[in-house]
């Protein structure tokens, strides 16, 4: 079966066999796609064009944003390409490139939101060491590596995966997701797949015991802070990474801590697209919303006056 997949591909899992909750499902898809396609190269083209913002901080949730696209570039538009065009296949190489890229993409945001947990930690917890330990050198070399291994942990895993052989082609995804794959093998390689997925559980959850270890650090230190007002600054650059976070935690938590067999395929597919799809939507609201530095960003870049001011003068006066 192997071959005859690598050859026929595999089946999606279809949202709708009626054809006009096709084409709404389509538009749906569309519309989100676009939202959060905007709203995270707004936040790149701010924190690029505003030299306020070139600080860790910021440096890390750009690339956070980049990860962002990537993430739901992947997966919805060979989604809203088979809702337009009526199919649920999707070839062999589709499904490898689909794998692999989202868990690059997926092991970078947990990895970026560890290390700006750690950025958050020195801010407020060492504050006079901040510059020598967050240094543009340590800033990059940090993210490099985040790059780095998620790429070599995307590539093994994507190679366990599709080392094994299927019993059937029919994934009950609407995207290609290891643990749905796995269903299908009829392989003795599977069990060298399940020691890699239990591997990445344990890391996934060391981020998060780390994030919340750094956090109630963070928080013991504001507390000892003797005016509200430096508590309320402090706290304020926390909550944006913090609101993120949780937004992960819980979504992830809803499609693979679930018990899937309590659950009907349609509120499992509905997990699923959120999990793939409102974390990358939300992140922008919830830096622009929260972040007072963003949104002054926003206002300069978005005002007339702004707009006018990187007008040569010459024009100006003619």
């Amino acid at each position: 079966m192997a071959n005859l997949t690598s050859t026929s591909g595999f089946l999606l899992l279809e949202f709708s066999p009626v054809r006009e909750l096709q084409v709404l499902h389509f538009f749906l898809f569309l519309a989100l796609y676009l939202i959060i396609i905007l709203g995270n190269l707004l936040i790149i083209v701010v924190i690029a064009l505003d030299h306020r913002l070139h600080i860790p901080m910021y440096f890390f949730l750009m690339n956070l944003a980049i990860s962002d696209i990537g993430s739901v570039s992947v997966t919805l538009p060979k989604s809203m390409f088979n809702l337009l065009m009526n199919s649920t296949h999707i070839s062999y190489f589709e499904c490898v490139s689909q794998i692999f890229f989202f868990l690059v993409f997926e092991c970078f945001d947990f990895a970026i939101l560890t290390i700006m947990a750690h950025d958050r930690y020195v801010a407020i917890c060492n504050p006079l060491q901040y510059e020598l330990i967050m240094n543009k050198e340590a800033c990059i070399q940090m993210t490099n590596l985040a790059w780095i291994t998620s790429v070599l942990y995307s590539a093994l895993h994507t190679a366990g995966t599709f080392s094994m052989s299927f019993c059937s082609n029919i994934v009950d995804q609407f995207f290609c997701e290891i643990p749905k794959l796995m269903k299908l093998s009829c392989s003795d390689l599977y069990l060298v797949e399940v020691g890699i997925v239990v591997f990445s559980y344990i890391a996934a959850l060391g981020c998060f015991i780390f994030i919340i270890k750094t956090y109630v650090w963070i928080f013991t230190t504001v507390l000892k802070i003797p005016s509200k007002q430096g508590q309320h600054k402090a706290l304020s650059t926390c909550l944006p990474h913090l609101l993120v976070v949780s937004l992960y935690l819980s979504s992830g938590t809803f499609v693979y801590a679930t018990p899937h067999s309590n659950i009907s395929p349609d509120l499992d597919l509905v997990f699923s697209v959120i999990y793939a799809i409102l974390p990358s939507l939300l992140n922008p609201f919830i830096y622009s919303l929260r972040s007072k530095e963003i949104q002054t960003a926003l206002q300069k870049l978005l005002t007339l006056k702004h707009l006018y001011g990187t007008v040569p003068r010459f024009f100006l006066k003619r």
